[in-house]
């Protein structure tokens, strides 16, 4: 597949600057807004796949009438995080 062009994209000078200040060893401006649109990209996708999910979950709760307490998920979060803090002192 081909590449292909990002319109360019006006900005003020102080902000070339600061990214241009921030550039990595080897790294050119172009490369560092190519990563920064894919990061924004797969963020916004995963942003969009989430609500997905969680409308698809209202639906079915509304549908079956079963809903879960907000006290019964935050203690179950609660739980996997200090087994995952355990796991974690451990391997130290």
């Amino acid at each position: 597949m081909r590449s292909a062009a990002i319109p360019a994209v006006r900005v003020p000078p102080e902000l070339r600057e600061a990214a241009e200040e921030v550039l990595r060893s080897g790294e050119t401006l172009s490369s560092f807004i190519e990563e920064a649109v894919r990061r924004s990209v797969e963020f916004r996708q995963a942003q969009q796949a989430f609500i997905a999910r969680g409308l698809a979950s209202s639906r079915t709760a509304k549908k079956s009438g079963k809903y879960v307490s907000s006290s019964a998920v935050l203690g179950k979060l609660a739980r996997r995080l200090d087994k995952a803090r355990r796991s974690r002192a451990s391997s130290k």
